[in-house]
């Protein structure tokens, strides 16, 4: 298949998660749409060998390459499966009939303030339709988070007062006049992005709103747009949203004057010893708690010499160059171990990627734990109990403990490498398969022949002249 390497290279890179996976054949022409509650196993499975039907078969033979969009469930892969394939009208997607079989949903935008639900009947009366859907309980679930972030009316009729939904704030609801009939249109067009898919529109145009808000003093309308933007995130992120009890990230909000509650935080160290095995850590923070999963190291391959600035900049823009282009989740707060000068080169760098301007960076300085902010030339001091500086400090910490280890991985794995180089013989390829089958030098040391020999790749001659190596007395100085 051509560009079979690529697709290789592609599939490494898929998660194994929900999403919506998409087949590309030349000029980029989009073959095939799928949704997978697993995208690395599903889109996987196309690959491997053995029977395929003759459908398939002729799908396999024309992809070229591949994409993907994340979902938070199976239930939102559905609504983004039923759109893209309707949007890109695929070759190879059985085309579903409008008929009873399977569900739509209705936007009753042809109402002033429009309802969405399922149905089963679509018809020419002005409505909005989406799908078809191939699972009800699947359509069903996503109808209900939908529900929960929007808050759309559901009601057949207006009533003439607010129901209980609208009591225990469920609904927008327009009955009782505390939304207005542009207000509400702007909800109903945060649906339609969501159910096309577009997150990333979406999002921009919840946080443009809700920094609208904020400069016109409408405090409870920016609260509202908040609490939807966090919702989104953590339903995006298959997490729960950080609690609005959580007083450490709410006193961080509110020192550092930021609009967006901080839920993820990512922090960054740099970690270099003269100059030499130079590496750059990430930590990720979700509601004051560590993801380790997310973490990621730097090994730095641009700058040479000792420049933290420099190394600065390419972890930025290494870190955020890959997170845009694989459409993953942005932090709402970015954190840097240094001062003034390090937050300054961070955030110009940031500058230069598209998407990454607004998104907030501050500095924790050591020694006198200053909190330096855009914008302001001096430092933000805290109090020593203040629990936002407990929290920068705690992930501050953890980001360089994290740059240690990382440091002292490499400077170990130089060690090893170096103390094995005089063994005629024995090249990187035999260096690695001695150490990863003895786990250390001095258990190689200690083998004697039998135990050398036992290592696959290992012969007898090899093994007598690692055991001459080892034998054999130190070399004097001079």
């Amino acid at each position: 298949m051509g560009g079979e390497m690529g697709i290789e290279k592609r599939l490494g890179k898929v998660p194994n998660s929900a999403g919506v996976y998409l087949f590309f054949g030349e000029d980029k022409k989009v073959l095939y749409i799928g949704k997978a509650s697993n995208l690395r196993k599903r889109v996987s499975s196309y690959f491997r060998k053995g029977y395929h039907p003759p459908r398939i078969k002729a799908l396999i033979s024309q992809i070229k390459d591949l994409d993907y969009i994340p979902a938070a469930s199976s239930a939102e892969a559905l609504i983004y499966e039923a759109g893209l394939i309707k949007e890109k009208k695929p070759k190879y997607n059985v085309e579903l009939k409008d008929d009873k079989s399977y569900p739509f949903l209705k936007l009753t935008v042809n109402e002033t303030f429009p309802r969405l639900f399922i149905t089963r009947v679509k018809k020419d009366d002005g409505a909005v339709y989406y799908g078809p859907y191939t699972s009800t309980k699947l359509l069903r679930k996503a109808l209900s988070v939908i529900n929960d972030i929007f808050l759309l009316r559901s009601c057949r009729n207006l009533p003439k007062k607010a129901c209980l939904k609208a009591q225990i704030k469920q609904c927008v609801a327009p009955c009782s006049g505390s939304i207005t009939e542009g207000e509400y249109k702007k909800v109903v067009d945060e649906i339609e992005l969501f159910l096309k898919g577009r997150k990333t529109d979406l999002l921009n145009k919840l946080s443009e709103d809700m920094r609208d808000a904020s400069k016109m003093a409408e405090y409870e309308k920016a609260i509202t747009l908040r609490d939807k933007i966090e919702a989104l995130s953590a339903m995006w992120k298959g997490r729960k949203p950080p609690s609005p009890l959580d007083k450490e990230i709410s006193h961080l909000r509110d020192v550092l004057g930021i609009a967006v509650m901080p839920a993820r935080i990512e922090a960054f160290d740099i970690s270099d010893i003269h100059g030499k095995e130079a590496v750059g850590s990430m930590v990720s923070f979700f509601s004051g708690k560590p993801q380790k999963d997310e973490y990621r190291r730097f090994k730095i391959k641009n700058i040479s010499g000792i420049d933290d600035y420099g190394m600065i900049r390419e972890v930025m823009r290494r870190r955020y160059t890959r997170l845009l282009k694989e459409r993953e989740w942005l932090p709402d707060l970015i954190l840097i171990d240094g001062g003034k000068g390090h937050l300054n080169v961070a955030k110009d760098e940031l500058r230069r990627i598209e998407g990454m301007a607004k998104i907030p960076v501050i500095s924790i300085a050591k020694h006198k734990e200053y909190i330096y902010t855009e914008g302001n030339t001096g430092p933000l001091i805290l109090q020593r109990r203040s629990p936002a500086l407990k929290l920068i400090m705690r992930i501050r910490d953890e980001a360089h403990r994290f740059a240690i280890s990382y440091h002292k991985y490499l400077r170990g794995k130089q060690l090893l490498r170096s103390l094995l180089d005089g063994i005629e013989g024995v090249g990187e390829k035999r260096k690695k398969i001695l150490i990863n089958h003895f786990g250390c030098v001095e258990h190689i040391k200690k083998a004697d022949g039998d135990q050398l020999r036992s290592v696959k790749g290992i012969d007898d001659k090899t093994a007598k002249k690692i055991l001459r190596y080892f034998s054999a007395p130190p070399a004097k100085n001079g």
